[in-house]
């Protein structure tokens, strides 16, 4: 079984591929939402979160108010650091016990991780290969300005604080350039699949 890390920078079209891995028949999984469902009362992080940043971070339901704590943390780089360590280990629990429940139906599949630190966390190094989606920096801003109660401060201020995209190009053996036409990124895509099925065959 192949094991594919994709990751890219702010708004970069990384769900766009990651959606289609999935539609060509890749297992998908989103660090993200595994890392909302950490937080969640009763998930793995949920208490240490708690007790590191305070009540002041949660919604009248006792349930971690995922704005209130970027607003603590985003602009603290050690605060950041101190959550990421808090969530990480339980989110790549979870990441290694799906792609073990895959690989136990599929031991020729593909399981395809999305994650926006993959690189900086040092995630990339458990997987057999690593895909990079990438636009242009402005392209980036405009797309997040698209997201529901995203400012270009902080759409720019969240990009001044990820690692630059051509670093990130160091460490990815494919790259799909997401910034022209929908139909040319699913291109790039369906050709990065099957290069990955013949690497897994």
């Amino acid at each position: 079984m192949l094991r594919v890390g994709l990751t890219g920078g702010l708004a970069c079209g990384k769900s766009f591929v990651g959606e289609e891995l999935a539609r060509l028949g890749c297992l998908l999984i989103q660090a993200d939402e595994l890392g909302h469902e950490a937080l969640e009362p009763g998930g793995e992080a949920y208490d240490g979160v708690v007790r590191e940043f305070g009540p002041g971070i949660l919604a009248a339901d006792g349930s971690v108010d995922r704005l209130a704590l970027a607003a603590v943390v985003f602009g603290d780089s050690e605060r950041l650091a101190r959550l990421n360590a808090l969530v990480h280990p339980a989110v790549v629990r979870r990441e290694e016990e799906l792609i073990a429940d895959y690989a136990a139906g599929h031991p020729h599949g593909i399981a395809v991780v999305e994650a926006a630190i993959l690189i900086e966390t040092g995630s990339y190094k458990r997987f057999d290969r690593v895909l990079l989606a990438t636009c242009a920096e402005e392209q980036q801003v405009e797309r997040a300005l698209r997201r529901q109660g995203v400012r270009e401060a902080d759409a720019r201020a969240r990009l001044s604080r990820q690692m630059p995209l051509e670093e990130k190009r160091k460490y990815a053996d494919f790259v799909i350039d997401t910034s022209g036409e929908k139909e040319d990124t699913l291109r790039q895509t369906r050709a990065v699949f099957e290069a990955l099925r013949r690497i897994e065959s």
